[in-house]
């Protein structure tokens, strides 16, 4: 005779079971050039997330846009906010943005990240250095290492990512403050820019040394820059910045070139009427790609895991007035394969590959919105 007890814990134990085997029934299956992927929830309610990094041993942090950076736990859940992060200008698209770790963090325990730095007669973008304690609930340490130039009173266009180059070094990526847009052609500040500098906020030996150019400066003539990435493969740097109305580009930016903006553009105002001189001009460089109408890209990430092995050494980027993740195939410097995924999951900030091997996608939207997934195939 079966005993009561028995019969519970069996039942007990099948729906354990059930739970276990239907827990992620509901994460969404897409249907991709090459084969099924489920986008699996890590985490979800999150307040206008920015970033997601990741620790060498695969603890992921995540900032959100107010001035937080939260743990995902090991249960799916959110930690409390790290305490330590410096005040943030949390307006508009301002706030806090990026954050990546050192190359070097097991010996150091640096965290990087850019934000809004409120300031008096308005704001700018700025870089901060941190040491995150070994419980992960403190920043100590703080430095702001890099701050753009000039301050400006404006809710719009920070930028902004870092890229970590094989020396160690940080790229990091600025937006023109969309009303100073001009100002995207003139070497002497750092907006509209990209700026190469060391992880104390020194000058690297190889940045351009050209007249009139500030001496962190890479690169000129950019709009809103806000995404980054560096190819494995090639040691060389990528990045995507928003047009205006169309005009959303992709470059392989090189020392001390100027990549038009808003001298030359594919796209045109919002009103319709014409920006600059037209879609070219000798001196100014051309995009690798554009879209048209605009996508708004944002986080960008080649991947080289083999959780996917038909995805290696792609480029993806997510977009958010686009709703979509981008995967580009590429040949050398030259993009020869688009195909646009996820269409509808929401605005996609960031994509990032993890020590896991898997590709990782953040969406960007009011708690509790703002999610976290993680794309894995699904077994034919």
């Amino acid at each position: 005779m079966i005993s009561r007890r028995f019969f519970l814990k069996v039942s007990a134990m099948a729906a354990l079971g059930a739970c276990a085997k239907d827990a992620h029934a509901a994460d969404p299956v897409y249907t991709t050039l090459r084969g099924k992927v489920r986008l699996r929830k890590i985490a979800s309610g999150l307040d206008h997330p920015w970033a997601v990094a990741f620790l060498p041993d695969g603890t992921k942090l995540i900032t959100e846009r107010s001035g937080r950076i939260r743990r995902v736990t090991r249960t799916g859940g959110l930690s409390k906010p790290i305490a330590g992060v410096p005040r943030v200008a949390n307006s508009g698209q301002g706030g806090l943005l990026d954050l990546v770790v050192s190359p070097n963090f097991k010996a150091n325990r640096h965290v990087f990240m850019t934000f809004a730095e409120p300031r008096n007669g308005g704001n700018g973008t700025a870089v901060a250095r941190a040491v995150l304690s070994r419980d992960l609930q403190s920043l100590s340490n703080v430095r702001v290492i890099w701050r753009q130039w000039p301050t400006y009173n404006g809710q719009a266009h920070f930028g902004s990512r870092i890229a970590f180059d094989r020396s160690g070094n940080l790229f990091v990526t600025t937006g023109d403050r969309s009303d100073l847009r001009d100002q995207a052609q003139n070497p002497g500040n750092s907006l509209g820019k990209i700026v190469h500098i060391t992880p104390n906020g020194g000058i690297p030996a190889n940045n351009p040394k050209k007249a009139g150019w500030l001496p962190a400066l890479w690169s000129i003539g950019h709009r809103n820059l806000q995404g980054a990435t560096f190819s494995r493969a090639t040691g060389t740097l990528w990045t995507v910045e928003h047009g205006a109305k169309g005009g959303d580009e992709l470059n392989q930016p090189q020392a001390g070139k100027n990549y038009g903006w808003p001298v030359i553009s594919y796209g045109t105002n919002y009103d319709g009427s014409k920006i600059g001189e037209g879609t070219a001009k000798p001196g100014l460089e051309q995009p690798k790609k554009y879209w048209d109408p605009s996508i708004a890209p944002s986080g960008l990430a080649f991947y080289s895991g083999r959780r996917i092995p038909a995805w290696t050494g792609n480029l993806f980027l997510g977009a958010l007035a686009g709703e979509r993740l981008v995967r580009l195939r590429l040949s050398g410097n030259k993009v020869v394969g688009e195909e646009q995924m996820f269409q509808g999951l929401g605005r996609i900030r960031d994509v990032r590959e993890g020590p896991d091997g898997y590709l990782y996608v953040l969406t960007d939207a009011d708690a509790p919105g703002g999610t976290l997934y993680r794309v894995e195939p699904v077994p034919t």
